[in-house]
């Protein structure tokens, strides 16, 4: 399988590792810091809209962009089919048979994805990172390295929780929130606010921004 990864970007480095540990290749990395479509070593190069030319039945999408609220919108301007999107999944994470994963997913390395959780599209379960029994990740969220879900946690769509954070089990994290680097989240989290701390606490309330 070929893979064309948009945006070329020290995280689409990671994404093509894990691609690679596969047996499969990215062909192109597509980027809007270029402006025309050229060579490079073995890759094709060029802007975002020439994903159209390269497509073909052989050939797979991956956002490369960990922003999320970026992702959801090179999503929308896209406009391709979802059998289009590949998931790529490391071969070291250890994903529970009953466990349901969505495409345009990318699982990294050492992640653990335990019984009856789903993963829903455009996710991103960084390195070593565990979603526990039960959970819900919802569309275009960011698992950080090192943290826990712990069982029956949902996170809802376009929410990052950050490096090492863990949340208690069945709370809900609402959408388009960001959960600080090593946070201990004890109580539900509403949309779109910053909660950082050992227990969280709210500090701010967040505008996305994804032109």
């Amino acid at each position: 399988m070929n893979y064309i990864l948009i945006g070329d970007s020290g995280h689409g480095k990671v994404i093509e590792d894990c691609i690679m540990a596969n047996g499969h290749q990215v062909t192109a990395k597509l980027d809007d810091k270029y402006e025309e479509l050229f060579k490079e070593d073995a890759y094709i190069k060029g802007p975002i809209s020439a994903v159209h030319k390269l497509l073909n039945k052989e050939t797979k999408i991956i956002i490369s962009i960990g922003h999320n609220a970026i992702r959801q919108k090179i999503v929308e301007r896209l406009q391709v089919e979802e059998k289009q999107y590949g998931t790529v999944i490391h071969p070291s994470a250890i994903i529970s048979p009953s466990a349901i994963i969505g495409y345009g997913t990318v699982i990294m390395p050492n992640v653990v994805v335990n019984a009856y959780s789903t993963v829903e599209n455009h996710v991103i379960l960084n390195t070593g990172c565990i979603v526990e029994h039960d959970c819900l990740v919802s569309n275009f969220v960011h698992i950080s390295p090192g943290a826990v879900l712990t069982g029956g946690v949902s996170v809802w769509e376009g929410t990052q929780i950050g490096a090492r954070a863990s949340i208690n089990p069945t709370l809900q994290v609402g959408k388009w929130s960001m959960v600080g680097a090593g946070s201990a989240v004890i109580r539900n989290i509403p949309d779109s606010v910053t909660a950082v701390g050992v227990p969280t606490k709210i500090i701010k309330e967040r505008r996305i921004v994804n032109d």
